[in-house]
């Protein structure tokens, strides 16, 4: 495994040391998934996840707005029933 490309790719310096080490690391992975790949899963379904998963949903349901006092009471700045906010855009 060439450590140093790829830290080049990755734009990560590294010392002689930590090229050494990490080429063992990977190598070390690799053999491992070596050895996975030696498995028989013929037998197993493919899954996107080891337990079942279902959404849980509600049902619609209409119900009433937040009334108008209560979501400007902590605004900072209002005007009538509006928030008040800075200008953000500037004039050319």
């Amino acid at each position: 495994m060439d450590i140093g490309h790829i830290s080049l790719l990755a734009r990560l310096e590294l010392t002689e040391e930590e090229k050494e080490l990490f080429s063992k690391q990977v190598g070390n992975i690799i053999e491992y998934i070596n050895k996975l790949n030696e498995l028989d899963t013929s037998g197993v379904k493919p899954t996107a996840h080891i337990l079942p998963v279902s959404n849980v949903f509600r049902e619609d349901a209409v119900t009433g707005s937040l009334p108008l006092e209560k979501a400007l009471q902590n605004a900072p700045e209002k005007d009538s029933s509006f928030y008040r906010v800075p200008k953000i855009i500037e004039e050319t």
